[in-house]
């Protein structure tokens, strides 16, 4: 009868525990209201102000040995997730690792003074996830740092990630079999081919994965840290809902380093932000072609404050990958240093293959010096390498309308703006009020098929 009793016992505290773990609350969140010139929805924010700290040198991180602090970071996130919410350490100090995979309910936090290195080496980055690469998906190496489908996740802290970029570097040139690569990823996603048979992971694709990458994620916060270098796009929210990127300082100036690639993803808010980059600033995008339109995301509701940019090629760019649509994005209060090596503030690209659309675009309270093009671009026919890697299949025309700039300043231009819109389907309903340029060297407006602009 003991036996039986003490049995019964423990079948029940192991039931209790299940329980326990089953109904086990998820971190806190905040709510955040942020004004905008559209219906802004609150924006979900994790606080892992009270949670346990998981430090990883108490997982037997040992400083210069890749694999214990891999391993360590992969436990202690684990043990984070396990215990309900916890906030993974990075101390002080450099801590070369291969890729991390965030969970949910983890915060990644790097004290200041603490410089999470990531290996230069492929392999590291192995085996291939579910990922993408310029607006096609596929499986391809490890984003350096990756979530998928996680809740109330974060990287946060005065401390700095930092890619090794030798082999990186060497990925930089697109020869001929990375050329025929992309070719295939892009037939394959025409074809709607399942993306578990799109592996890119080969000797010649070259596929080079982002840093940061949140892949279908929920109450995403990164805060105060610092990202120097980049294989590829810097910080890409992808599919991903409410997003608050704040306080970062931000560095690379590789190829397709752009700053922070926002892609189908909603409710995002981007502040107080530095970028020194090889490319875009900031590039929002929805998708190539039948990904954007098989996914059905539009990128939206995305809220841009008091960023300061060194260098970079616009300011913002919309696109050129935009075939779920981009909508209410609502930029200001951003500066852009003299001497900055920039073309445009705003820069709205897509092509006869995206469809999509563009709309609710607003940009007001800019300052900049001299700028290599102009304030305004609108191109409805940037194809880059396309153009003669791979014919027209389905065309698809994207209407753009409905954008509004106020309150800017520069210095010399070649143009204010720059609209080349197509017969077909012209740009429609662009204002641009109080606009200030020093010396415009080419044209002040130069425009093709648009209508109802107003100055």
């Amino acid at each position: 009868m003991e036996y039986f009793m003490t049995q019964k016992l423990r079948l029940l505290v192991v039931a209790f525990a299940l329980l326990a773990v089953g109904s086990r609350a998820d971190v806190p969140v905040k709510k955040l209201k942020v004004p905008a010139r559209f219906e802004m929805p609150e924006i979900l924010v994790p606080d892992f102000s009270r949670v346990k700290r998981f430090l990883i040198t108490d997982f037997g991180a040992v400083a210069g040995d890749k694999e214990k602090i891999s391993g360590a970071i992969r436990q202690a996130i684990d043990a984070a997730n396990q215990a309900g919410g916890g906030k993974v350490v990075v101390p002080a100090g450099e801590w070369l690792t291969g890729k991390v995979h965030l969970k949910s309910n983890v915060n990644l936090h790097l004290d200041k003074g603490a410089v999470l290195l990531f290996s230069e080496k492929p392999e590291d980055y192995l085996p291939a996830v579910h990922s993408s690469w310029e607006g096609i998906e596929c499986y391809n190496y490890s984003p350096l740092i990756y979530a998928y489908q996680c809740k109330n996740v974060a990287i946060t802290g005065e401390g700095e990630v930092r890619a090794k970029m030798e082999v990186w570097k060497e990925w930089f040139a697109r020869p001929k079999p990375h050329m025929e690569s992309i070719k295939r990823l892009y037939n394959l996603a025409q074809d709607y081919t399942p993306v578990e048979q799109r592996q890119m992971v080969n000797d010649t694709a070259h596929l080079r994965p982002q840093f940061i990458q949140f892949n279908r994620c929920e109450n995403v916060l990164m805060e105060g840290f610092t990202v120097t270098n980049s294989p590829f796009w810097t910080i890409h929210p992808y599919l991903c809902k409410n997003v608050v990127i704040s306080r970062l300082k931000v560095y690379a100036h590789g190829h397709n380093n752009d700053g922070v690639d926002p892609e189908m993803s909603q409710n995002v808010f981007i502040t107080d932000c530095v970028f020194d980059q090889g490319d875009d600033a900031i590039a929002i995008k929805s998708g190539r072609n039948p990904e954007g339109w098989r996914l059905k995301t539009p990128s939206k509701n995305i809220v841009i404050r008091n960023l300061t940019v060194k260098n970079g090629h616009q300011l913002v760019a919309i696109g050129s990958e935009l075939s779920g649509g981009i909508e209410n994005v609502d930029i200001s209060q951003c500066q852009v240093v003299d001497g900055a090596k920039l073309n445009h503030l705003l820069f709205i690209k897509t092509n006869e293959r995206m469809g999509g659309y563009v709309k609710n675009i607003y940009a007001s309270n800019l300052t900049a010096g001299k700028i290599d093009l102009g304030v305004l671009g609108i191109e409805t026919d940037v194809l880059y390498q396309w153009r003669t890697l791979v014919p027209t299949k389905i065309r698809k025309l994207t209407p753009i309308s409905d954008i509004y700039l106020s309150n800017i300043s520069v210095k010399d231009v070649k143009f204010e703006s720059r609209i080349l819109g197509q017969k077909e389907l012209p740009v429609k309903n662009v204002s641009m009020k109080n606009i200030t340029t020093g010396k415009v060297q080419e044209q002040k407006e130069i425009h093709e098929n648009v209508l109802d602009f107003q100055h």
